[in-house]
């Protein structure tokens, strides 16, 4: 059979009947799927600035690309149609953080799934990727946080503030600036969630400030003075 054949045949005009009741199935399983990713994204977000629009939108992805999947499945004019139109869509919107790319793509999986009627595979990839997400943030939390240590002294306090600097593990010295009034220190270091050696370095005689700075997301940051 030639590509002339195909063209005369009915092959591209048949077309598939689309019960309102799939529809309606499809669209509340992508509804509930949708709203299970927008809970793992809260619980996984560990950027600077929550949107909760964004996680929003992940449910209206999951939506609109079911109901785009289950029109194009129907008809095979139509799906060609269909993606000489997407074609031209462009979005111009900035994703801040690289891991909410991830989630646009997952919401989109889901509505190709749910589309095509593979409600099976469908919660079994959603099940996967949750449990991936879950366990990533759950290690990531665990292991220790980089940071700038950035302390202002007089010199007299030196000896007593790198003393209270050694004792962290992991530490890195970056910079030390020495002026008539005083001394200006930065140091890379790793921390958990306590910060009770910073705490104690402010309460050190002689300190006058002290800043922490978290340098894998440079605008989050914590100042103690």
């Amino acid at each position: 059979m030639t590509f002339d054949d195909i063209l005369k045949s009915s092959f591209l005009e048949k077309v598939t009947a689309i019960s309102p009741l799939d529809a309606v199935i499809a669209m509340a399983v992508a509804f509930a799927l949708g709203l299970f990713i927008f809970f793992v994204y809260k619980k996984t977000f560990s950027g600077v600035m929550y949107s909760q629009s964004f996680g929003i939108s992940l449910i209206a992805m999951s939506l609109v690309t079911t109901l785009i999947i289950t029109a194009v499945t129907s008809n095979v004019i139509l799906s060609l149609g269909m993606v000489g139109a997407l074609s031209i869509v462009r979005f111009r919107t900035a994703v801040k953080d690289p891991l909410d790319t991830a989630y646009m793509f997952w919401s989109l999986t889901m509505g190709i799934l749910l589309g095509a009627e593979l409600y099976t595979i469908a919660l079994v990839v959603v099940a996967g990727i949750s449990i991936a997400m879950l366990a990533l943030a759950f290690f990531r939390l665990r292991t220790p946080n980089t940071f700038l240590l950035v302390t202002h002294y007089d010199q007299a306090a030196e000896a007593e503030v790198m003393d209270f600097i050694r004792r962290i593990k992991v530490q890195r010295l970056r910079s030390k600036t020495v002026t008539p009034g005083g001394v200006e220190l930065t140091v890379e270091v790793q921390l958990r969630e306590r910060f009770d050696i910073v705490n104690k370095l402010m309460d050190t005689e002689g300190v006058h400030n002290l800043s922490l700075i978290h340098i894998s997301e440079p605008t989050r940051h914590a100042q103690i003075s």
